[in-house]
């Protein structure tokens, strides 16, 4: 049974504030990269294509997480915590608006072997 975790997180910056939200986006990433359940962290800007025609927050975290206990202790580090709670949250933060979806790559009715 996979126990990994994928996560989106878009963020639509505030009118002019896409540069600086990609920097303060691209800050978190060192820290994050050292977490023990952290497989991957990217931060990624849109880009058009003429094969990739969907609707899209301009900036976008990529993430993918051991298990769930290593997301959610990743969304409770102080660094994580703030970045909300300054540019999401507070009204003079870069963010407009933001997104974070979790998935699992498991089909809902998986015969999981259990051992043990």
């Amino acid at each position: 049974m996979s126990s990994k975790i994928y996560c989106i997180a878009s963020f639509e910056p505030k009118p002019g504030k896409e540069r600086a939200l990609f920097r303060v986006l691209q800050g978190l990433e060192a820290d994050t990269l050292r977490e023990d359940g952290c497989l991957q962290y990217r931060v990624t800007r849109h880009i058009p294509s003429p094969f990739a025609g969907g609707q899209s927050y301009p900036l976008v975290f990529n993430e993918i997480w051991a298990d769930m206990a290593s997301f959610e202790a990743h969304c409770q580090r102080s660094a994580i915590a703030e970045f909300f709670e300054i540019h999401c949250v507070s009204p003079e933060g870069l963010v407009a608006r933001h997104n974070v979806c979790i998935y699992t790559d498991e089909p809902e009715d998986f015969d999981a072997p259990h051992f043990g």
